[in-house]
């Protein structure tokens, strides 16, 4: 009787062991499937994010100038259509986006336009605040996208759809991290760069 009962319990812990690693072979397949990382992965990720607050240091290489111009300030958005970046060093500047609108303050006055009229500062403000709101139709309405290396580390390179655009700024690449951009490189098409670095310094 114990050579049967002990028989029977081996038996019992075996199916009970093929059953486990059946399940655990069915199950890591599935674990080890990782969601794949395209464009629309990474919108999805900066649209789950509504808003945002960031300082940055910029540097702009013009051609007319010997020396870069550096400055500093922040940077703020909030979905559907407000960006913000006003610039503290070297000289106070504030630029508003709100919709289709641009309000501007330099030195005390301030002056606004819209973004239709203004074909170079659309692009730039269009790429850079679709991106931030992960809207992924408006991004590929203005522009042509390639995103390029992996979630921890990625570049989306975006080039103005339109010709009047493109007259202006050749190329706009935002590179970050899971859904926080790092920086953004705008390249114009007459030769003049600038690099922003963008440090977070609040997660909403």
């Amino acid at each position: 009787m114990r050579g049967r009962e002990g028989r029977a319990r081996r038996r019992m812990l075996a199916g009970l062991g093929l059953g486990l690693a059946m399940a655990t072979g069915l199950a890591l397949p599935r674990a080890a499937v990782a969601a794949p990382w395209d464009l629309a992965a990474l919108m999805s990720m900066l649209a789950a994010r509504k808003s945002g607050e960031a300082s940055f240091q910029e540097t702009k290489t013009l051609a007319m100038l010997d020396a870069p111009i550096r400055s500093s300030g922040i940077l703020r958005f909030a979905a559907p259509d407000m960006l913000e970046m006003q610039t503290l060093e070297p000289t106070r500047q504030r630029l508003l986006v709100r919709g289709r609108q641009v309000s501007v303050e330099v030195a005390g006055r301030s002056q606004s336009f819209d973004l239709d009229r203004n074909p170079a500062v659309g692009a730039l403000v269009e790429g850079i605040r679709a991106t931030l709101d992960g809207d992924l139709a408006g991004l590929q309405r203005g522009y042509h996208t390639r995103l390029q290396g992996e979630q921890g580390r990625w570049t989306l390179v975006l080039v103005p759809r339109l010709p009047a655009a493109r007259a202006r700024v050749s190329e706009i690449d935002l590179s970050g991290s899971g859904a926080s951009v790092r920086s953004i490189a705008v390249f114009q098409a007459d030769g003049d760069r600038s690099w922003m670095r963008i440090h977070e310094s609040s997660r909403p």
